[in-house]
């Protein structure tokens, strides 16, 4: 990997990381700022839910699937996970999205400790409370974030895999824990999907990424191939990066392969959920597919009727359970090189 230490972006006094924070703070919309005075819960949970329903399409309709006394919960979280992203995705200065993410802990750390002041800590202490959710995954986004600052290769397969482990698997594991699921078998199934969905999103956003000077493909894969970072910039796919991105693609198939059978182990409405997403991502490798694995000239994309039909065909699988995708096969193995 090409990673450069945290520390050494560190400011040297209290003065100066305020200063970063308050800069920030700036590049952000102001709602996202910590009030003066911490809202109530009702507040806190009314300001979660207009953040997850107009920022994320999917999520609205990801949380049509799920019992209404669950949906404040997954609100708390995807605005967890949204301001997360954010404060290191949308700030534009490397220092200054360290300086917030490092305050972004403190308040989770507070927020452990009953002192949460922001709406979206008001709302999550709650959903921790009610859910019996440790701190660890929470934690671990912000880790996935920081890393996204300072480090824009990776050497091997694990290595990105190891990157999936902070910033998708913790989002898998919140939603067990908020449905009732707290088990390491359970857990490694969805590890298995959430970083599949992870990869797809990855070979999707190639050139999005580039764009940010961050590449996911590994290095190794790239050299065994013949793709070097000219391929990626100047937006030609060549055949060898074709061949790069089916062997990447066949890859991915193969992790949503082993968490498939996660959707016959939650219930019924979680089920409806686990399948949408994991039907999503396999169609988006298989829009990247359909493009003869060219992602650089145009990002593969799922059409609203898709994802329409997708929906559907979840949702019939809640009441007929043989149709759920557990049952396919979404076909890949990480194999040798061609």
């Amino acid at each position: 990997m090409h990673d450069m230490s945290t520390a050494a972006l560190q400011p040297e006094s209290d003065a100066a990381r305020e200063q970063l924070i308050a800069r920030g703070w700036s590049a952000l919309p102001a709602s996202y700022r910590i009030p003066d005075k911490p809202p109530t819960i009702k507040e806190a949970r009314a300001w979660c839910k207009h953040l997850a329903e107009t920022h994320y399409e999917n999520f609205h309709v990801a949380t049509w699937f799920l019992p209404e006394r669950l949906r404040p919960h997954f609100h708390a979280i995807y605005a967890y996970c949204r301001v997360s992203d954010d404060l290191g995705d949308e700030v534009g200065n490397t220092e200054e999205s360290l300086a917030l993410l490092d305050m972004w802990g403190r308040e989770l750390d507070a927020c452990y400790e009953g002192r949460a002041r922001h709406p979206v800590f008001v709302a999550l202490a709650e959903t921790i409370r009610a859910c019996s959710i440790p701190k660890e995954p929470f934690a671990d986004l912000l880790t996935a974030f920081k890393q996204d600052q300072v480090v824009t290769r990776y050497a091997t397969m694990q290595d990105v895999l190891g990157y999936c482990r902070f910033s998708a698997n913790p989002v898998g594991r919140l939603v067990l824990y908020t449905c009732g699921y707290a088990d390491e078998e359970r857990f490694r199934l969805s590890d298995a999907t959430c970083s599949a969905l992870q990869l797809a999103n990855f070979w999707q956003d190639v050139r999005v990424d580039w764009a940010k000077d961050r590449v996911y493909l590994p290095q190794d894969d790239m050299r065994r191939f013949g793709v070097t970072d000219s391929t990626i910039e100047q937006g030609i796919a060549t055949p060898e990066f074709r061949d790069l991105l089916k062997y990447e693609v066949d890859y991915a198939r193969s992790l949503f392969q082993q968490g498939l059978p996660l959707i016959g182990k939650v219930d019924r409405d979680l089920a409806v959920d686990l399948d949408l997403f994991s039907r999503g991502g396999l169609e988006i490798l298989n829009a990247i597919e359909h493009q003869n694995f060219d992602v650089l000239n145009s990002r593969p994309s799922i059409a609203k009727r898709t994802k329409l039909q997708l929906a559907l065909r979840a949702v019939t699988g809640k009441f007929l359970p043989f149709l759920r995708l557990s049952g396919q096969s979404a076909k890949g193995t990480r194999g040798k090189a061609a």
